[in-house]
């Protein structure tokens, strides 16, 4: 019996064409929204920011961002159901991590009397900070582990997605200054329900290579 969590990859793909009248309901929106959250970051950092695109005025301002490269990347602008724009912090400061480590007070994680000690992993952060005070290919990475995760959801939930690193990311950086607040989107993710008339990509077996060319067990 194939167990579930092999069900949900094999049957995931990257949609290429929506069908624009078919909406994800709020109810899975939740779900989805609720698990990026949760997603794993190194010594739970979370230098992240998730901003979800559904009104049409929304997505037309993204769809607007594509006026200078990556046009086959476009039609997901305003077809999909949702963009959800995954963007990472350039500088993760002490201050951001405090967030952390007082909202770990908050929940019972961490001990206020102890919220010095806390600061310990910090050190890690350090270790990926440049001489300008940059550490945003560290923080990226993190920014990768919630898409990983955002993927294997959507199977899960019977919705389709397009991972689009081909984006305009100086020109989404500008038109959603305001909503980014300082972080910066390298990629977004189209979700929604693919067209099966047009959707190409949907017909294809999957492929991937064989466990013994990948994995290595010892």
């Amino acid at each position: 019996m194939t167990h579930p969590i092999i069900k949900d990859l094999e049957s995931r793909y990257t949609a290429k064409r929506y069908d624009a009248s078919k909406k994800i309901s709020q109810e899975d929106m939740k779900t989805l929204m609720d698990a990026i959250r949760l997603s794993a970051s190194s010594i739970n950092s979370q230098p992240w920011k998730f901003v979800v695109l559904e009104s049409d005025a929304a997505k037309q301002r993204f769809h607007d961002t594509f006026a200078n490269k990556f046009q086959f990347n476009q039609p997901h602008a305003t077809s999909a159901s949702h963009i959800i724009l995954f963007a990472h912090k350039l500088q993760y400061s002490k201050a951001d991590y405090e967030k952390v480590i007082d909202q770990g007070i908050t929940d019972g994680r961490n001990k206020a009397e102890e919220k010095e000690q806390a600061f310990g992993a910090f050190a890690f952060v350090d270790l990926n900070t440049n001489d300008q005070g940059y550490n945003d290919e560290w923080t990226k990475s993190q920014t990768y582990i919630a898409l990983g995760n955002a993927l294997h959801i959507l199977a899960r939930l019977g919705i389709d997605s397009t991972t689009m690193e081909g984006i305009d990311s100086e020109l989404i950086n500008k038109e959603f200054a305001a909503e980014l607040d300082g972080y910066e989107c390298h990629v977004a993710l189209a979700i929604g329900y693919h067209n099966p008339e047009e959707d190409y990509n949907a017909k294809l077996p999957k492929s991937r290579l064989s466990a013994k060319e990948v994995v290595i067990t010892l």
